[in-house]
């Protein structure tokens, strides 16, 4: 069943009773027709019953017939990519507010 309330979407993950995924934090991202939502989750090790290092999942819905259904994902692996992503980010959007746009 698809979720009807943006608030509602997650990543956990439940089989045979026992939490897989477990989500840590979300953030919205964006809102409307095809919100944006930022995860962040660890998995289960199934050998060991721990919990892994932390993950991110960056999310785009597509809200249709009133319910909201994935459309694309793009999974961050560890810490390290996240903070690089993040830099990178940070310096592109600090250029574009300086006015460096590539349209110049």
């Amino acid at each position: 069943m698809w979720p009807e309330d943006l608030e509602d979407i997650s990543v956990e993950y439940e089989e045979n009773g026992v939490l897989l995924v477990k989500q840590e934090a979300v953030e919205i991202i964006s809102r409307g027709g095809w919100p944006v939502l930022l995860f962040s989750y660890r998995e289960m090790d199934q050998k060991t019953g721990d919990y892994g290092r932390l993950k991110f999942s960056l999310r785009k819905y597509r809200k249709r017939q009133g319910v909201y259904r994935p459309e694309a994902k793009f999974n961050i692996g560890n810490a390290g990519q996240a903070v690089a992503i993040a830099k990178t980010l940070m310096d592109w959007a600090k250029d574009a507010e300086d006015g460096a746009d590539a349209d110049e």
